[in-house]
């Protein structure tokens, strides 16, 4: 059996290969993140003896290894993504000296994946799809992340402009306040609607009658807001770049749908939980054969708890954090509306909350309980049922406490 452990980099890999006995085969050489370089590569494992098993093992660095695990995925080869953290501890283990450079982390690679105590689980790109997805809805969260700085931007400027603005539609910019904003440019102009303008506001707003627009043109005849040119100058311009980068979300979104509708996924059942945020959970986690326990899913998350035991001193710490922050951020996303869909995560939500847990930690175990209901029915390939998971929620509640 041989073990190759691959150094990634933005610019060039480092490679070691070694057999089941500790023979170095090959020992550290590098390679340009080129086709050169990878051709390179491929032919130093082609050359080696193909009737015994092969196995890659690289630490996870993001978007740097993307282009060689798609060489390896073609080529029919498995390989291992590694925790780094876990490597890292590997180092410290393995080296008493404090050693460190690429050739040196290839190696120790290698032997990470070589060792007992690590249960090599091939990993293979057998779904495009979600590699494509992943990048997308990444994507995608970066430019909502965009959209919504602009929004406060536009909320700074009508603090000073048209103060009352805001408050008349709720305290919200709604489709109407944007449409509103960008037809009629500043409040000297809406204190002038018309009633064609009115109409034109209502089909637009569609549930909001004609006669509340009286209201803000009211509003905007007596607003203590300060109008200036430079401020209309603003305002315009960042309603431009706000609308730029919905075009975009909405494009990002049609190409996020037109993959998803070429194959189901259980997590789609979970009434709550919308359309993108579920896709983006599922694009994180990955092919879940990768994982044997619920346990593993929520530690790739980096939902665990740390835990801390000396002695008689015994307790937990705050989220480790370690992982995807993407993954994170779309799980406890998840939470608020399925806490007002679904029964069991709302019940769930409130007993920790009982027990005296801050709303953040309540909703940080809630998710870890949807871990465990997507690991459920992911591994099974079946929908969810709330019943059929309370039934085996207290069926588990009734083994653990006989004991």
């Amino acid at each position: 059996m041989y073990f190759i452990g691959i150094d990634i980099s933005k610019y060039k890999h480092d490679c070691y290969i070694e057999d089941s006995n500790g023979v170095v085969i090959r020992d550290s050489f590098s390679f340009d993140n080129t086709k050169e370089g990878f051709e390179y590569f491929l032919s130093v494992v082609q050359s080696l003896d193909h009737s015994q098993e092969i196995k890659i093992g690289l630490e996870a660095t993001g978007h740097y290894g993307a282009n060689l695990i798609s060489l390896i995925n073609d080529n029919h080869l498995t390989f291992m993504e590694a925790n780094p953290l876990d490597v890292k501890n590997f180092i410290r283990f393995k080296s008493k000296r404090r050693e460190k450079n690429d050739k040196i982390d290839a190696k120790y690679i290698a032997q990470y994946i070589a060792s007992d105590s690590v249960d090599y689980k091939s990993y293979h790109l057998s779904s495009y799809h979600l590699i494509e997805l992943k990048s997308l809805t990444r994507f995608r969260e970066s430019l909502v992340k965009n959209r919504s700085l602009y929004l406060v931007k536009i909320t700074n400027i009508l603090d000073i402009m048209f103060p009352e603005f805001k408050d008349f539609f709720n305290n919200e910019l709604t489709n109407t306040a944007l449409f509103i904003l960008k037809k009629f440019k500043k409040p000297s102009r809406i204190a002038k609607f018309t009633r064609d303008d009115m109409v034109l506001c209502h089909n637009h707003a569609k549930v909001t009658p004609t006669s509340k627009f009286e209201e803000l043109k009211l509003l905007a005849k007596n607003t203590i807001g300060q109008e200036s040119e430079y401020m209309i100058f603003q305002l315009q311009i960042t309603l431009n770049l706000y609308y730029e980068i919905e075009n975009h979300i909405n494009e990002v979104e049609e190409r996020i749908d037109a993959i998803t509708n070429e194959f189901y996924s259980p997590i789609f059942s979970i009434k709550g939980i919308g359309k993108y945020t579920a896709v983006a959970i599922l694009a994180e986690f990955g092919d879940v054969s990768r994982f044997s326990s619920p346990n593993q899913m929520v530690a790739f998350a980096g939902l665990d708890c740390g835990h801390s035991q000396s002695g008689l001193s015994n307790k937990n710490g705050k989220m480790v954090k370690h992982g995807s922050p993407h993954l994170r951020y779309n799980l406890l996303l998840a939470i608020r509306p399925l806490k007002l869909h679904q029964p069991t995560f709302r019940q769930y939500y409130n007993k920790k909350l009982l027990e005296g847990k801050k709303r953040r930690v309540a909703e940080s175990h809630t998710a870890k309980k949807l871990i465990r209901v997507l690991f459920h029915i992911l591994k099974n390939n079946v929908p969810f049922e709330s019943n059929i998971i309370r039934y085996l929620a207290s069926i588990i509640f009734y083994i653990f406490n006989l004991f």
